[in-house]
């Protein structure tokens, strides 16, 4: 179908429109005890708990602002239908309260179908991971006002691989590959005419397997098998690995992404002498590499016990659980209902990739709790947390003494 006529643009941003937007979305999402713990210095005690916020912790800019265009466009386009392409961000709690607005979420192992159904009276938002070319061109073709709420640091990885790939340098991202971001990212490195290659690499163990290919060749065929899901069509690693660019999701532990860089740096030198044939940029997203970096400030003096809290499938809040449990018994829960008893608690198990339950989580007499939450996760979530914390140590009253 030939593509629809451009939709005309649309500020949403107007003071009007942004006054009840904030309204509404701090009344959502907004905690006053939150606040009022990070005024303290982030360091609460209520009878003999003690509890120590991370400096840096929950919703970032570029979460916010996606959360608060939803809200805009769902104000400014009162009377249309309003789709979503997939979550807006990774919090369940989040993403049903817009469903509870109207904001309809395009569903399908790869929403093309239901796209196929959309009116150019329909108006699209795109998520804060942002969204795969094909999706964006097939959301233009259907001619429906598109309201992108794309994060710009993913935006600045996109430019990263589209250069890679007009440069005949193939994109090597560290990220997981049926991630919505990675998704997105991995079809801009493909360049404009399709031509750009990418692989993309999950752990050190997956950038091993690259880095031996690399150094030592190895059975072409076993290694596409390996790969067959991470990797661009017609990928060729004995042609594609010529030379490469580490691009990175942005949400991923910056410290595993900088031995990812570090290794395959290394392989093109061993191979070639010199590392002429290797490109590296940091995209790390800033948000993220502030809440690891505070997580570790916190760790220095771990506390008795770590509740780290979002969304099971949020990729920064996973990085955020792992590093904690390295250093004090942790649990990286939904929400406050998560907290069912003082001997029970489910919690979602990084390694297995499933909740699992846990007993005897909560020690009896004074306890230093640390809390911690992904860039997705809003304020109200937290301070519910902590209230039931509280409840169940039989402690009354939010306010820091």
């Amino acid at each position: 179908m030939p593509p629809a006529a451009p939709t005309k643009r649309v500020n949403l941003r107007t003071p009007e429109v942004m006054e009840e937007v904030q309204a509404a979305v701090e009344s959502h999402y907004h905690s006053p005890m939150v606040e009022r713990l990070r005024a303290a210095g982030g360091v609460g005690r209520f009878g003999d708990v003690t509890v120590r916020l991370a400096k840096q912790f929950g919703f970032c800019y570029g979460v916010e602002r996606a959360i608060d265009l939803a809200y805009a466009a769902r104000k400014v386009f009162a009377d249309r239908n309003i789709y979503l392409v997939g979550e807006i961000i990774h919090n369940p709690d989040v993403n049903a309260q817009l469903a509870a607005m109207g904001i309809r979420t395009l569903s399908g192992p790869c929403k093309l179908t239901d796209i196929d159904k959309l009116s150019p009276d329909d108006v699209v938002i795109i998520p804060a991971f942002g969204a795969e070319v094909a999706v964006q061109d097939r959301i233009k073709q259907r001619g429906c006002q598109i309201v992108d709420t794309t994060c710009g640091d993913v935006m600045s990885v996109w430019k990263r691989v589209r250069q890679y790939a007009n440069d005949g340098v193939t994109s090597i991202i560290h990220g997981k590959a049926d991630h919505e971001e990675t998704r997105a990212t991995s079809s801009r490195a493909r360049s404009t005419g399709g031509a750009g290659h990418f692989l993309v690499v999950y752990n050190l163990a997956e950038t091993d397997a690259v880095c031996s290919y690399l150094s030592n060749g190895g059975d072409r065929d076993e290694f596409l098998a390996k790969f067959r899901q991470a990797c661009s069509e017609g990928f060729d690693p004995d042609v594609h690995l010529q030379k490469i660019g580490v691009a990175n999701q942005t949400t991923m532990l910056r410290s595993e992404t900088e031995e990812v860089q570090r290794r395959l740096r290394a392989a093109v030198v061993a191979r070639d002498g010199v590392d002429d044939n290797f490109r590296v940029f940091d995209t790390i997203c800033g948000a993220t590499q502030e809440r690891q970096d505070a997580l570790l400030e916190m760790l220095a003096a771990p506390p008795d016990l770590m509740l780290v809290v979002g969304g099971y499938n949020s990729s920064n809040t996973t990085h955020l659980a792992d590093m904690a449990k390295e250093k004090a018994p942790t649990y990286f829960i939904l929400n406050a209902g998560c907290l069912e008893s003082t001997d029970r608690i489910r919690h979602f198990d990084t390694q297995a990739h499933q909740e699992v339950s846990a007993s005897d989580w909560l020690p009896c007499g004074p306890i230093c709790v640390g809390i911690t939450a992904g860039a997705s996760c809003p304020s109200n979530l937290i301070e519910d947390v902590l209230l039931r914390l509280l409840e169940l140590k039989g402690i009354a009253g939010p306010a820091v003494v």
